[in-house]
């Protein structure tokens, strides 16, 4: 089960991708927000005030100046106070052209960055010109600078609150949507009795459980076209198996020659074919219970192999009693050294140590598509397809493993150190045995992950 893998020249970057999780993406948009909508109010506030107390100013200056000209009409002209004048020379222009029309009016002249000027001005008698000017109040200046600083503190108050609302609000739905992709991942492993609804929870009903369904609606309909597709296979296979017996004992029937001889090796392969066929739908039912028995397992190993293939070396590097099916851990043994003389190059190599079992050979490796899914029927990954097996094998033996309670995995050999585009200089196969026999319903304990020991 091995072809050419896809490889990748050196310097070349597939992707880049970036990933920010959705709560820190909502805490962010509700803080921009927040910012853009506090800082335009702040603004709003800050002018609408600053406009109110020049409007008030203003009219203090006019009452002021109305008074004022009311002291100079009196008989006998007494002196205006000493912060009116008359006929001012520093008159804005914009306010000495308002009363040369006749008209009382008030101006204010802006500084940057200091504090604004009021006028007020009106004519009197004999042509001249009264006029008031004041400076914008400490009071006002100070009433601004603290409401200022109280919409910065707002503003502050409403960043730091949307940005925690959203944190709150993007971890819940963030927390569901993570829920929702392991169930849906353990759905894609084929766990068909797990629901992405139940797992997400919650009493909102949102666009997450909308999802969900929707998940959930499409695995039942992948998980019904699946067991179609089984049964339909094991029919056909079954239906196969007569005929194709029939077929093999009317060849054995035949006079012995060359054509003989090529019928009964094609009925054999067809029957070997329709006997694999049925495994794998009686393994995918998941149905098959392992029948347990203590054995010695490099002993076991050792002598099954020898009685396979005497070229094989096989290693015991420690020794083990395992409990276990025989029959099938010789199966799954079987089409793994099967496998590596078809698609492998000699030597090939078995190692037992305790309960691992490693395969090998020095071939050109695993096709990319098997280490990065499994083994999958009717795929060999090989470019030449005929005559070189049906990807049926490393399937039987995945299945196989299960029903064992073991672990079987794949990888390919490189030289230390070596990048991914160098060719591998072999493939190997490792079946883990559970450190506790499978139990009667076909469950097994998980294999603790081993923590590599620290050298002294």
């Amino acid at each position: 089960m091995r072809g050419n893998t896809r490889r990748l020249l050196p310097g070349r970057l597939e992707h880049a991708d970036i990933r920010t999780g959705l709560r820190w993406k909502l805490s962010a948009a509700i803080a921009l927000v927040g910012a853009l909508v506090a800082i335009a109010l702040s603004l709003v506030v800050h002018n609408a005030a600053r406009v109110s107390m020049l409007d008030n100013a203003r009219d203090l200056a006019d009452q002021r100046l109305q008074l004022a000209q009311s002291i100079y009409d009196r008989p006998g002209r007494r002196p205006a106070p000493a912060t009116f004048k008359i006929d001012d020379p520093t008159l804005p222009a914009a306010l000495r052209e308002k009363v040369a029309d006749g008209r009382r009016a008030t101006f204010v002249t802006d500084h940057p960055g200091g504090v604004p000027d009021i006028w007020a001005a009106m004519p009197i008698k004999g042509g001249h010109v009264l006029s008031l000017h004041t400076h914008f109040t400490d009071r006002s200046t100070d009433i601004l600078k603290d409401l200022d600083q109280a919409l910065v503190i707002g503003s502050i108050a409403v960043v730091l609150g949307g940005s925690a609302l959203g944190v709150l609000i993007g971890g819940q739905l963030s927390g569901r949507l993570r829920k929702a992709a392991a169930a849906a991942n353990q759905v894609a492993k084929g766990e068909s009795n797990v629901r992405v609804r139940d797992a997400i929870g919650g009493v909102v009903r949102d666009e997450t459980d909308d999802l969900a369904r929707a998940v959930d609606a499409m695995a039942d309909a992948l998980q019904q076209r699946l067991e179609a597709e089984r049964r339909v296979t094991a029919d056909i296979a079954h239906e196969l198996r007569t005929p194709v017996t029939g077929l093999l004992t009317a060849a054995e029937l035949l006079p012995p020659g060359r054509p003989t001889e090529l019928v009964l090796d094609r009925a054999k392969a067809m029957r070997t074919l329709v006997e694999d066929v049925l495994e794998v739908a009686r393994l995918d039912g998941a149905s098959e219970r392992a029948e347990l028995q203590d054995i010695v397992l490099g002993e076991f190993v050792a002598r099954r192999v020898a009685a396979k293939d005497p070229d094989v070396e096989v290693r015991v590097v420690h020794e083990s009693e395992v409990t276990t099916d025989p029959r099938r851990l010789e199966r799954v043994l079987f089409n793994l050294l099967a496998n590596a003389a078809r698609h492998g190059k000699p030597p090939i190599e078995v190692t037992v140590e305790g309960r691992v079992i490693r395969v090998r050979d020095h071939g050109p490796g695993f096709p990319e598509a098997l280490l990065a899914e499994g083994p999958s029927r009717f795929r060999t990954g090989s470019a030449d397809r005929a005559g070189r097996g049906h990807g049926l094998g490393l399937t039987i033996a995945a299945g196989q493993a299960r029903v064992l309670g073991a672990r079987l995995t794949f990888r390919n050999v490189r030289p230390a150190g070596a990048p991914a585009h160098i060719p591998a200089e072999g493939a190997v196969a490792v079946l883990w045995l559970p450190e506790h026999a499978p139990t009667n319903t076909g469950s097994y304990p998980m294999l603790p992950q081993q923590v590599p020991q620290q050298g002294k």
